[in-house]
């Protein structure tokens, strides 16, 4: 299967088998993007990145997650995909529970609500997201579990 997928497809199923390497990446990619602003590092196989800030669900401490976006308006679009992995990723269940997080996007931090698109609304956004970032067609074969498409709104 693996031989049709798309290189980001390949590198999902890869993180999947090695599941501390893909943290421990991310959380590297994360470090550099914040410290540069995420110059050199801002894309993903050509879509954009931007990091994530929430706040530990447990721990309490502050987590910070590289995602992949589409810009809709004013708004953020990410996909609680985890790469199309069967667990929900840590940095959606932080932001849930708190309601609110942080995005650093071009060297600035912005406060943001997320909301889930349902419906309607998520096959139209889906359509938004897929065609930025059209892997994400292949990370819905890889779990049963279905993937959260959500909506980050800036705060004020």
């Amino acid at each position: 299967m693996s031989e049709r997928l798309s290189a980001p497809g390949r590198l999902s199923l890869l993180s999947r088998r090695v599941p501390r390497l893909s943290r421990v990446l991310s959380r590297g990619h994360a470090r550099i993007y914040r410290a540069t602003g995420g110059h050199g590092v801002g894309r993903w196989f050509g879509v954009p990145l931007a990091v994530i800030e929430t706040v530990g669900r447990r721990s309490g401490k502050p987590r910070r997650t590289p995602v992949i976006y589409v810009e809709h308006g004013e708004d953020l679009l990410v996909m609680a995909a985890n790469g199309g992995s069967d667990r929900t990723p840590a940095w959606w269940l932080n932001l849930r529970a708190a309601g609110r997080g942080k995005v650093i996007l071009h060297g600035r931090s912005r406060e943001v609500v997320p909301h889930v698109a349902t419906g309607a609304e998520r096959e139209e956004l889906w359509r938004v997201f897929a065609g930025a970032y059209p892997a994400v067609d292949e990370y819905v074969t890889f779990t049963e579990r279905e993937l959260p498409l959500v909506v980050l709104r800036p705060v004020g």
